[in-house]
């Protein structure tokens, strides 16, 4: 009764198979992180502009955070969103800028990974 001869390891087609399984996740992943990266970029630049600009007495100049939010996706090379699509929206609160935006990158043949970014951040207020 040799029962380690049976037991031999990791064969040929055990090996393929984990080789592809993390070959898939690996592609998955390269396909991922610029996405989040672009989102952290999008993420900072509105939280920046928000925290620099006030919204006194419920009025707000959105031209200014407009130019400033170019000035900013110029700067980073901010792709996938636009900085039209930047909402000011208002609510009990006070105003905030709003985003919400899908991010899509093809994966393989016609599958696609789809990411879903969504945000709302606070103006800054000017008491008085």
């Amino acid at each position: 009764m040799n029962i380690r001869h049976k037991q031999l390891g990791l064969g040929f087609w055990g090996l393929l198979v984990v080789l592809a399984v993390g070959g898939f996740f690996a592609l998955v992943l390269i396909k991922c992180v610029p996405i989040y990266i672009n989102e952290m970029a999008v993420t900072r630049a509105v939280h920046d502009v928000a925290s620099k600009n006030t919204a006194s007495g419920g009025e707000v100049d959105v031209a200014a955070i407009r130019d400033a939010l170019q000035r900013r996706w110029d700067i980073d090379y901010i792709n996938r969103i636009e900085p039209k699509e930047i909402k000011v929206v208002r609510d009990q609160q006070g105003l905030k800028l709003s985003y919400d935006y899908e991010a899509r990158e093809h994966l393989f043949y016609n599958i696609f990974i789809v990411i879903h970014f969504a945000e709302d951040i606070p103006l800054r207020s000017s008491v008085g």
